[in-house]
């Protein structure tokens, strides 16, 4: 999607180098454009974006072109587990195309990925993964063990972190690396920052980028090794999650530090959304069918205007106010994808404004407008 890595700041990368310090992105018509033409020259579909980190903004602009030009395809990238991936945007990446991403957790410790500057946290890394997999894209980590410094306790809590992502369903493949110097990175450049010491140094033709390299104050990493792939394999097939985990290796690790439950609290915890007037509306599904139903109590009566929207997995209905009803029958053929202009947030709340509808944020921010996301109303 882009030359070089928008991000470009993790320690361990070599973030020095041009095809990675130089971030030049392409528009996503002519993403789009070049897909067209593969298709045509090859009759494939499946695409890999192989960026370092692809711009969540850019995949956006991605998704909202394959979705207007009616493309079948499917595609995966590469991220970072940032939170500009919300659920809105998951649900609109899939419907796409969007069917994996891979990205760095690293060292699942929020010591270590502020020494990597990451720019994450591992509760931020759960938030992210169950947009994704709510919304039914795959999620592969990438892990890493032996960073500088890190200790054996936090490669046992980093083990802890990965046991509880893979079992509350919102991490479904991963793989360990150990850490590598390499001569282009902050770390091979200053190892000294770093508290590690160079063996050897990079000779040769450019692929010999890799540096030995002592870690006077970290683990015994490469003990850890066997343990941690033996215990991801079993995580991976949803086995094992109630073993200790002593049990992985055959020398003594210190008890994790990381609460049982730390994952399902950061799930389940409420994300705190600040309107933003540029945030654009979408709208992906068919109008709604519309039927005026008369309500009653205690002598009273009143109509609604009840909106039934039909999705491939069932029928969502909510009742509204007739004005307000019609008004949002309208505001979603405006917001419609199909429409080359996108709505944002603010145009929608004049419009609402304009219409003499009184208390929009009541009426937006409220079930039933709220549930439509599952019909694909979207706020992105």
């Amino acid at each position: 999607m882009a030359h070089g890595c928008y991000w470009g700041k993790c320690t361990f990368c070599d973030i020095s180098l041009d095809y990675i310090r130089n971030y030049e992105p392409i528009t996503a018509s002519l993403l789009v454009d070049r897909m067209e033409e593969m298709i045509a020259q090859t009759g494939q579909n499946g695409f890999h974006f192989v960026d370092e980190a692809a711009p969540p903004a850019l995949m956006r602009a991605l998704a909202i072109e394959i979705i207007r030009r009616k493309l079948i395809v499917s595609w995966w990238a590469n991220i970072r587990f940032e939170k500009s991936f919300t659920r809105d945007l998951c649900l609109l990446l899939k419907a796409s195309g969007c069917i994996a991403i891979s990205g760095g957790l690293e060292v699942a410790s929020d010591r270590l990925l502020t020494l990597i500057q990451k720019g994450i946290t591992v509760a931020q890394v759960a938030r992210v993964n169950k947009h994704f997999t709510e919304a039914g894209i795959m999620v592969h980590a990438y892990l890493m063990y032996g960073f500088p410094t890190q200790n054996e306790q936090e490669t046992i809590d980093s083990l802890e972190m990965v046991r509880q992502l893979f079992e509350a369903g919102i991490l479904q493949s991963a793989f360990w690396h150990l850490f590598t110097m390499t001569a282009h990175s902050p770390v091979g450049l200053d190892p000294e920052k770093y508290q590690v010491k160079k063996v050897s140094e990079a000779i040769g033709t450019f692929a010999n980028n890799d540096i030995a390299h002592t870690d006077p104050t970290g683990a015994d990493h490469e003990s850890f090794s066997f343990g941690l792939k033996k215990s991801l394999l079993n995580y991976m097939h949803g086995a094992c999650f109630d073993y200790p985990l002593q049990k992985w290796f055959d020398h003594k690790v210190p008890k994790t530090s990381i609460a049982p439950d730390y994952i399902v609290k950061a799930i389940e915890e409420d994300e705190l959304i600040t309107a933003n007037p540029n945030t654009k509306v979408i709208y992906l599904s068919n109008q709604p069918k519309t039927e005026i139903i008369t309500k009653s109590k205690k002598g009273s009566q009143w109509e609604l205007l009840s909106l039934s929207f039909e999705t491939k997995k069932e029928t969502i209905n909510i009742k509204v106010d007739v004005g307000q009803g019609n008004w949002l029958v309208q505001i979603l053929q405006s917001a419609s994808i199909s429409n080359p202009k996108t709505v944002t947030l603010q145009e929608v709340k004049t419009d609402y404004e304009n219409a003499g509808l009184q208390d929009f944020e009541l009426f937006w921010d409220n079930k039933p407008v709220n549930t439509l996301f599952k019909a694909g109303l979207l706020q992105l």
